[in-house]
């Protein structure tokens, strides 16, 4: 098998933190001509990362169908719960993280040098929102359905970390759920205290700063 992506992707990091939850060893390549790219279109029609090639040469594309795919095509151990309930709760963590908190972070990355005080606050309206749902809709923990790791820690994990990076720490007006002592917070503890969830978690800290840097100093030499 193939990952096509690279693990400064938050969605990239998902895959990678079910794969290595599962024991499994995925050969990562970055998007061959780039992301978009005709020739990368080939493979993936989308255009998007990541996106698995299986040994039988078929393109999986989105990052939880790849976790899903991994789960059915090897079965032990088993990461997503074998109740019904816990396995809709943690598919419910990673789809309202995708719908409910992903897309608030773009329009605050864009925001030039002068502060748009009305967009800020309505973003941080909207993430206070996103997060109140994933609180509610999560199972009993400490992780996001039970007590162990699923794919709603997978997907939601990453996502808190890029925002600790360049929201949380950019707009006090966002507010930081992992402080304090909610239950997004005691989910929080229990990643980090997770040796598998903190390598990645880590591994994509690390990778995502560096693409950061680059990100900004790219676009200080375009302006």
């Amino acid at each position: 098998m193939k990952l096509y992506g690279a693990i400064a992707s938050p969605y990239v990091a998902r895959v990678v933190m079910f794969a290595e939850l599962k024991g499994i060893e995925l050969d990562m390549e970055p998007a061959p001509g780039g992301m978009g790219s005709a020739e990368y279109k080939a493979i993936n029609p989308t255009g998007k990362i990541p996106a698995l090639v299986t040994d039988r040469g078929e393109c999986i594309a989105e990052s939880t169908v790849i976790c899903d795919y991994l789960e059915a095509a090897f079965p032990q151990p088993p990461v997503i719960p074998a109740d019904a309930v816990l396995q809709a709760q943690t598919r419910m963590i990673a789809r309202m993280t995708d719908l409910y908190v992903a897309p608030h972070n773009t329009p605050l990355n864009r925001m030039g040098p002068e502060r748009d005080q009305a967009l800020i606050d309505q973003q941080a309206a909207l993430f206070a929102q996103g997060f109140h749902y994933i609180e509610a809709f999560m199972g009993p923990g400490p992780f996001a359905a039970g007590d162990s790791p699923s794919v709603g820690d997978c997907a939601l994990g990453p996502f808190i970390v890029m925002l600790k990076q360049n929201i949380f720490a950019n707009f006090a007006e966002v507010i930081d759920p992992t402080e304090g002592d909610g239950r997004i917070a005691t989910w929080w503890q229990a990643v980090n205290a997770h040796a598998g969830c903190k390598k990645v978690l880590d591994h994509y800290d690390a990778e995502l700063a560096k693409f950061l840097v680059w990100l900004r100093e790219r676009m200080a030499s375009r302006s």
